[in-house]
């Protein structure tokens, strides 16, 4: 039995109807943008942009490449930053290997460095907090998908983006220490898994 049965398990079992009319059209705005470079046969890359890039980024970063994965898109590179760096936040982690992602700590330390796998045969998603422009993130011909609205209203121009796309979450940090944050964090993980899979479910080939 192959080590992310759980994690495909998982996937099946989304349900798009969930998500409402209005926020299929701003899914939409991202649909268009990876639909326009499949046709062109160019490479895809989107940076998920948060301000401190330590919970919705980091989801909704590893999410869409596993989404990229289950519908066989090609040549597409998921990113994630900030408007500044912190640290993943360890509950980010927590409820991706809890979903049937293999987690592991690449090193320790104030900001540290995990790894982050979806399938057998592909190469990891490394996540660690990192500013938007950092070397680890694309220069150019990148779209940048705002999951926080005070990222996307505190920074109006992101070097580099040829499309910024607002896809906000509500954070899951207000249930920091309080006995929902598992739930919290693993309701939002959810949500960001069934947008992300609606979003590359729509693309055609």
């Amino acid at each position: 039995m192959s080590h992310y049965t759980v994690l495909n398990d998982f996937i099946s079992n989304l349900d798009t109807q969930s998500i409402v009319a209005e926020r299929q059209q701003t899914l939409l705005l991202l649909v268009d943008y990876i639909q326009e470079r499949v046709n062109n046969k160019k490479p895809i890359r989107l940076n998920f942009i948060c301000t401190h890039n330590s919970r919705r980024s980091h989801l909704s970063q590893v999410w869409a490449q596993t989404m990229s994965h289950h519908f066989e898109i090609k040549n597409i590179t998921c990113y994630s930053g900030g408007t500044e760096a912190t640290t993943l936040f360890p509950m980010v982690a927590t409820t991706l290997a809890n979903t049937g992602f293999e987690v592991k700590t690449l090193s320790e330390g104030k900001n540290p460095v995990y790894s982050i796998k979806f399938a057998e045969n592909e190469h990891p998603v490394i996540g660690f907090s990192k500013r938007m422009d950092d070397d680890f993130n694309p220069k150019s011909d990148f779209a940048a998908i705002m999951t926080c609205s005070q990222a996307d209203e505190g920074c109006p121009f992101v070097p580099g983006a040829e499309k910024r796309v607002p896809i906000t979450y509500e954070d899951p940090k207000a249930f920091d220490k309080t006995p929902q944050q598992a739930g919290k964090y693993s309701e939002r993980s959810k949500q960001i898994a069934t947008e992300m899979f609606y979003v590359f479910s729509q693309i055609k080939k």
